[in-house]
């Protein structure tokens, strides 16, 4: 048999995606390639091809599989792994949580974990100094736990030390962490149990962020609230917020993340917008100029995802292509090197799915 054929044959009868990527800061584990040795640029995760969803914390990991499994990896110091073991014990390559097969959305903290189930509860594992896991208690957990006993939940996004959820609804929920009003109730009174944000039912995502929270209503509104001290609202000024506020009259926006101090926006024509601090270029605007309203990244219709990591941003255009800026010092940008981007650059040239952050690492699924 020649060469070529072996080779053709060998390709067709290659398992498919879609594979897990990983790279950037791996000082516990966290990229999951079973080495602590940071990557500058994406590697492969183990051979399995049936990875669906991911998300990053501050040095750890977790993803849900095709098959409902969900597996965690990295920093396990306060027991954000919820894998039942010793603080003191990392992981440097995916272990399953358990053995159930209904996971289906999954959200990390600073040092804490919540995730969704199909059937709509609610769960949460890790630190909780600030009630974050919503369970009326500031007691650490190192396994799932259910935040009350509702199956209505339908979305959900951990900031560094809170959480924001929303119900199938439309109301919107936060709890843990209020210093600078960004559960948006009003006040600056941590809540250790989920409390409802107004009263409205109209609301269809949210993002949790450092010391802010941003939501988008099913109207195409964009609404902010908590510290505004980079102008992370996009209100054109720098005032802290602590019940939403809209961002502009558009209502149009699509898809939005917070990093630390700064936000990320799609609006539904393709277009990406970001406000906020940006001291490692981490606006995309070419240059290290903070701003207190949205500035669109160039003038391209093409964006579809986009996610944000300490002081980085990630986004993914609709060729699939993979496209990151921002802080570099851990090679969390991917593009091998560790050298900081003012402006987007495409990392490899792979089909890619779907991407997460970490704090100081990147996690991608390619098709």
């Amino acid at each position: 048999m020649s060469g070529i054929l072996q080779g053709l044959l060998a390709s067709i009868n290659a398992p498919a995606g879609p594979w897990l990527y990983a790279w950037g800061a791996n000082s516990q584990g966290q990229l999951g390639d079973n080495t602590t040795v940071n990557k500058s640029s994406p590697v492969q995760i183990g051979d399995d091809t049936n990875w669906s969803k991911i998300a990053g914390g501050n040095l750890f990991s977790l993803s849900i599989k095709t098959d409902g499994t969900l597996w965690a990896w990295g920093y396990n110091f306060n027991g954000q792994l919820g894998l039942n073991i010793s603080f003191t014990v990392n992981i440097s390559s995916p272990v399953q949580v358990g053995a159930l097969t209904n996971w289906s959305q999954v959200s990390c903290g600073s040092r804490f974990t919540v995730a969704i189930k199909t059937d709509g509860t609610l769960w949460t594992w890790g630190s909780n100094a600030r009630g974050q896991l919503g369970d009326n208690t500031t007691v650490y957990r190192s396994s799932p736990i259910q935040v009350g006993a509702l199956t209505e939940w339908s979305k959900v996004s951990a900031g560094s030390y809170n959480i924001a959820a929303i119900k199938t609804n439309g109301t919107l929920w936060a709890w843990g962490n209020n210093n600078t009003g960004q559960l948006g109730d009003n006040t600056t009174v941590y809540r250790s149990s989920p409390i409802q944000i107004g009263a409205l039912t109209t609301w269809s995502q949210v993002s949790g962020g450092f010391t802010s929270i941003a939501a988008i209503k099913t109207d195409g509104t964009l609404w902010t609230w908590g510290a505004d001290y980079h102008g992370q609202l996009g209100h054109n000024d720098r005032t802290v917020k602590s019940s939403p506020v809209q961002v502009g009259a558009l209502t149009t926006w699509s898809k939005v993340d917070n990093g630390k101090n700064f936000t990320a926006a799609i609006k539904t024509d393709g277009t990406l917008w970001t406000w906020g601090s940006s001291a490692f270029g981490q606006l995309g605007q070419n240059n290290t100029t903070s701003r207190s309203s949205p500035v669109q990244v160039g003038a391209l219709t093409t964006w579809s995802q986009v996610f944000c990591n300490f002081y980085g941003t990630v986004s993914i255009k609709t060729d699939k292509t993979l496209w990151t800026w921002g802080s570099n010092g851990n090679g969390q940008l991917g593009d091998n090197t560790t050298v900081n981007k003012s402006s987007p650059i495409q990392v490899g040239s792979n089909s890619w799915a779907l991407v997460g952050c970490g704090t100081y690492h990147t996690l991608a699924i390619e098709e």
